[in-house]
């Protein structure tokens, strides 16, 4: 496919899990991909020579996705090496479940700092390259703990429903520049970050009965026709919305 021909996206996270499968499907739909990655190059490295072999253009990008000196610096290098910078996805995230009197200064920063804070620099680091472009496309990857609070995890809920609500005012704002800011909100999904989780056959079971599909785990290949769908020609009035997908269990 090349429906995405000669537009330049950047992937936050992109060296694994959802992120890579995002960049693999940007890439074989024809853009060029920025995989952006902190502390694992050769994981990034890998994600890129997949790309190339299949007949995309891919390059990796390291830098601290919740640092702002650091997300901008990248910014401006991956818009000098491509030429622009059309699609942001913005995947990169941290899942650290914890009890509320568990919940150190640590563990809410760490969840608040690159779930959430992160996204937001990005955005505005990028929406001066996409004006120049003419407009582009703002994909956030939140969560259905962004919908709905999860035990355990108030800081990764937090940091998840302040992303969506961020969407929608960054949607208001942007929309009148041809910027579409819309959110990808994934249930379950089957990555390293939820390794435990997996282990767990009581959990396990209780998101089959609660997912009308009959899952427990999604895979990241479910995710990406929704994002290609998002960042593409067909999603140009969508504004502020959120996209979930998670075999059903939101729908409840």
């Amino acid at each position: 496919m090349t429906g995405l021909a000669g537009r330049i996206a950047i992937v936050t996270g992109g060296s694994e899990g959802i992120g890579a499968a995002i960049a693999r499907g940007l890439a074989a739909s024809g853009a060029a991909v920025a995989i952006v990655n902190r502390s694992h190059p050769e994981r990034a490295a890998a994600v890129v020579s997949a790309i190339v072999s299949a007949g995309g253009t891919a390059a990796a990008f390291q830098a601290d996705c919740s640092e702002v000196s650091s997300i901008e610096a990248v910014v401006d290098a991956i818009s000098r090496h491509f030429g622009g910078i059309d699609i942001l996805v913005n995947n990169a995230g941290i899942f650290r479940p914890v009890p509320i009197e568990e919940t150190t200064e640590e563990i809410w920063d760490t969840q608040l700092d690159l779930n959430l804070k992160g996204a937001f620099f990005f955005a505005r680091s990028v929406v001066p390259h996409m004006g120049r472009r003419g407009g582009g496309k703002i994909v956030n990857v939140s969560s259905i703990a962004g919908e709905a609070g999860f035990p355990n995890a108030a800081a990764y809920c937090a940091s998840k429903g302040g992303l969506t609500n961020l969407s929608r005012a960054l949607a208001l704002e942007l929309a009148g520049r041809n910027i579409n800011v819309n959110v990808l909100a994934p249930g379950n999904v089957a990555t390293a970050m939820n390794a435990a989780l997996r282990e767990d056959d009581g959990w396990r079971a209780r998101m089959r009965e609660r997912t009308p599909s009959g899952d427990d785990f999604l895979s990241v290949d479910d995710l990406v026709g929704s994002v290609l769908f998002l960042v593409g020609d067909g999603a140009r009035k969508m504004h502020g919305q959120v996209l979930c997908v998670d075999g059903g269990w939101t729908a409840w």
